[in-house]
């Protein structure tokens, strides 16, 4: 680091705008950070590797706040390690998001009269390429808004051609290898967008509906029958069986027996199932093995039919009554009223409360409905998958989640991947015109005349493979052999089973591959070594943001009110490995409040002459000069644990009370006194605080780095402190003794000041006082800091003591003297204190009446006496302080 002539230092103080506006400086900077190329990561560097990926934001998207979370937690450890010199990939890229997007378009079409049928798939998808380009990726610039020190030259999207091979590949080895199959199977299916959805993609919502018994079997009481109930009358037109307890002694005579079907007129079995739990309702279920996952369960279990009764568009259909063509919600009605009119319906709760699936993306209910899918078979992917956990090779912070990881992954069901859309990967089967099936790398051409299959793939198929996708595979590139294993994953605990999951079981499918172990010895290798789960975003009362609640924060809002270092700083703060944080005004406000207290510190030390550079000698630093470097030391080696760890908020901590505190509070206000005393110590005193406050800059800028980048450059000349480097260990052993005087210090400096509040002072008023003890303590250098901080002024021959404190240090104790008079308006004191003593007064009389009374000690509870007892004991206490203090002023 190049020294600075201190008179340079004034000039670029004068540089420095008066005071911090980030609207007016950060967009400027960001521009200046990505045409420099300090982002680009170079494959071909010998340097040590450090990569992540972005998690894909759907193109549809914008920033919220668990994205600004995300962005500042992943910016924050690649800026990091970019300064310790490493080689740093942070990789985008977009989600082409099949449903939302698909959804997006087709809207717009619906605006026009028109449906994606009108154009037919291949014009279809054209219009979905044009909206991407035109409209598609606007969190984009708002990544830019919030900072991302990104590579945005290997912007990635997973339509590209580039992931559209990788997903051709793996589809193919996986299909040769037998993990993936057609199947029909239950599924979410969404009626309104006619295609099966993911389990992310359902939200389940608290609605009010209708509880209703049915009676199957006779209608006389003296034949068989049985009564069960269901929130969805219109599903019994595709029951098959009624189910009961084995152990049920009620129904233990009909099981192996058939009942009357009230409306297809058929007998359906009566089974028994240990599923059924004989104290909910009647004990009795009815089955509907195409329409419920647990009947679906069942109707595997004891062979039963299966009939779908519901069309792509939940119209009911097939069942030969005269509710076929109807809606769904319009056969349960009709359904109902029918029985009812039978006399069948024996019982109805209206309303009644239950959880209901709906479709993120339409809002509708969902229906669950029996479908031909295409599947993968989990069961060796999701071990695989446990096993890099169970063996180390990928660790998770915290550790804590770890359980919920093996819950997941050791009890995971097959997964459907495909989906009845249009736009998307498309599945790289082919029918032939007997009936063959083929499955099609990406440089495999159809026989004439065979048809594709009409499915895409579902959306987590191909950001499954983002680790490695991204980077080229399956050709073996120079950043897969750079980059690859990617060094963490950062993302909410919310998706861990989702996203995280699917990653881990494709990178172990092909962490074999020869792209992907080149040049590492053929070593097995897994998509990311570490995985942080940080936690949800709540507002400042711990509730859960929402729409619903109307409590959502758009951080673009907090970085055009505040700029984008406070929202990075109150987002890294509250963050700890799985915990959620609550964020609010007050806490932006706090982080605004910090970053310009920052600005100001710097700006007053540049004013003086502050410069960063080589430390003078050791021997030649004052106690404070040794203190602040080595508080610097112990707070650098605490942040770089807690980054280690990714404990971000602790390391945010160490920082924010340190150059606040120790720094800005402490430091600057005694180096005043030495910027006084002679010009070498101005000059030692400056260069001490510039090096401080540069290794702070840079200690802090990977999390706000716009303000730390204006103020480094100001105070060091240097280039960018997005490449300078990370500050590292001293190596000198901590002066014990002189913290221990500016711990002294510091206490006796802040015991004079509360005495000087207790007493009513000014925070400027200047107070007469002599100092005994002094140099017995070992504080006398600290002589002339202690007067300027305290505000104390020499006695002269007037001086007359008035007041007296003592402090017990740990050396000795010091004995402060002041002369207050004329320092207090005396009366306006008296009638302060006077005031003060009615309330306490009055306080103290409750208290005693209360105490004194028999009646109510009889029925108060013992802790509701301590606590009276406790606050008139205060008041007692108050009353003859007060009283005291009056008294010493009434001979004045």
């Amino acid at each position: 680091m190049t020294s600075a002539a201190p008179d340079n230092s004034r000039n670029r103080a004068d540089a420095l705008p008066k005071s911090w506006n980030p609207s007016e400086v950060e967009a400027d900077l960001y521009e200046g950070w990505v045409d420099a190329g300090y982002f680009g990561a170079d494959a071909t560097s010998g340097k040590p590797a450090y990569s992540i990926v972005l998690p894909p934001p759907n193109v549809t998207g914008t920033l919220h706040m668990g994205h600004a979370l995300d962005h500042t937690l992943m910016d924050t450890l690649t800026r990091r390690k970019r300064m310790q010199g490493y080689e740093v990939l942070w990789l985008p890229g977009m989600d082409h998001a099949g449903i939302a997007t698909q959804t997006v378009v087709e809207k717009q079409l619906a605006a026009d009269g028109k449906t994606k049928e009108d154009f037919g798939r291949e014009l279809f998808i054209d219009k979905v390429w044009d909206w991407k380009r035109e409209s598609g990726g606007a969190i984009q610039w708002q990544m830019r808004a919030l900072g991302d020190g990104i590579d945005w030259s290997r912007d990635r999207f997973t339509m590209d051609e580039g992931l559209s091979r990788a997903v051709r590949t793996i589809f193919k080895r996986m299909y040769d290898a037998g993990l993936i199959y057609r199947a029909e199977r239950l599924v979410n299916w969404s009626p309104v967008l006619k295609t099966g959805i993911s389990d992310l993609e359902v939200d389940y919502k608290d609605v009010e509906g209708e509880l209703v018994s049915l009676r199957y079997g006779s209608l006389d009481d003296n034949e068989p029958h049985v009564v069960v109930a269901t929130t969805r009358v219109e599903t019994m037109l595709g029951d098959t069986a009624v189910a009961v307890h084995p152990d049920d002694p009620r129904y233990a005579a009909m099981i192996g027996s058939t009942v009357y079907h009230p409306i297809t007129g058929t007998q359906i079995p009566v089974i028994a199932d240990d599923y059924v739990d004989p104290e909910f309702g009647t004990g009795a279920v009815k089955i509907t093995p195409a329409h419920d996952p647990n009947d679906f369960e069942m109707g595997l279990r004891h062979n039963l039919p299966m009939p779908t009764i519901m069309d792509e568009g939940g119209r009911i259909t097939g069942t030969g009554t005269e509710f076929d063509g109807m809606d769904r919600f319009e056969a349960r009605v009709k359904v109902r009223e029918r029985l009812a009119a039978e006399g069948r319906v024996v019982a109805e709760k209206r309303p009644y409360t239950h959880s209901v699936g709906h479709s993120e993306r339409s809002g509708e209910p969902i229906e669950p409905r029996l479908s031909m899918q295409w599947w993968v078979k989990v069961e060796s992917l999701a071990k695989a998958a446990g096993d890099a956990v169970r063996d180390g090779d990928v660790k998770i912070h915290p550790a804590s989640q770890e359980p919920r990881w093996f819950d997941w992954v050791d009890n995971m069901h097959d997964w459907c991947i495909s989906r009845q859309l249009w736009w998307g990967h498309r599945i790289p089967i082919w029918y032939g015109p007997e009936g063959e099936i083929v499955c099609l790398g990406p440089d495999e051409e159809a026989p004439e005349g065979w048809v594709q299959d009409p499915d895409v793939l579902d959306t987590w198929f191909s950001s499954g493979l983002w680790p490695f996708s991204t980077m080229g595979w399956p050709e073996a590139t120079p950043e897969l052999a750079k980059f690859y294993p990617t060094s963490v994953l950062v993302t909410g605990y919310d998706i861990l089973f989702f996203w995280v999951a699917r990653m881990m079981m494709f990178g172990m499918f092909v962490s074999e591959d020869p792209a992907l172990t080149v040049g590492k010895g053929g070593q097995k290798q897994v998509p990311f070594e570490d995985v942080f789960l940080h936690g949800l975003i709540r507002d400042q009362y711990g509730k859960k943001m929402s729409k619903s609640r109307g409590n959502g924060i758009d951080p673009l809002d907090w970085i055009n009110s505040y700029g984008a270092d406070a929202l990075r700083f109150t987002l890294a703060r509250g963050a700890q490995p799985g915990g959620d944080l609550s964020v609010g005004e007050p806490h932006a406000l706090a982080s605004r409040s910090f970053v310009t207290k920052l600005f100001n510190a710097t700006k007053f030390a540049l004013m003086n002459g502050a410069r960063s550079g080589e430390l003078p000698p050791r021997e030649t630093l004052t106690d404070t000069d040794r203190w602040i470097v080595d508080r610097l030391d112990e707070v650098r080696a605490e942040v770089d644990a807690a980054f280690d760890a990714y404990e971000f908020g602790k390391a945010c901590e160490a920082l924010y009370h340190f150059a606040w505190d120790e720094l800005c509070d402490w430091y600057l206000e005694l180096s005043k006194v030495q910027f006084a005393e002679s010009d070498a110590r101005a000059e030692s005193t400056a260069v001490v605080l510039g090096t401080v406050l540069d290794a702070v800059l840079r200690l802090l800028h990977p999390v706000i780095p716009f303000v730390t980048e204006t103020l480094w450059k100001a105070l060091t000349g240097g280039e960018s402190v997005v490449v300078a480097p990370w500050p590292a260990a001293s190596g000198i052993a901590t002066d014990t003794v002189a913290a221990q005087r500016v711990a002294d210090t510091q206490r006796l400096i802040t015991e004079i000041r509360r005495f000087r509040s207790d007493q009513g002072l000014a925070d400027k008023q200047k107070v007469k006082a002599t100092l005994v003890g002094l140099d017995e303590a070992g504080l006398g250098a600290f002589a002339g800091s202690v007067a300027n901080l305290a505000r104390l002024t020499e006695p002269g021959d007037d001086f007359a003591t008035t007041a007296e404190v003592q402090v017990r240090l740990s050396g000795a104790t010091v004995t402060v003297q002041l002369d207050t008079s004329g320092a207090i308006d005396l009366d306006a004191e008296r009638r302060r204190l006077e005031k003060d003593l009615a309330v306490a007064q009055k306080d103290l009389d409750t208290t005693t009446a209360k105490l004194g009374n028999e009646a109510f000690l009889a029925k108060a509870p013992q802790q509701v006496v301590d606590k009276i007892t406790g606050r008139r004991d205060v008041a007692a206490a108050e009353v003859a302080r007060i009283g005291a203090r009056l008294a010493e002023l009434s001979g004045k």
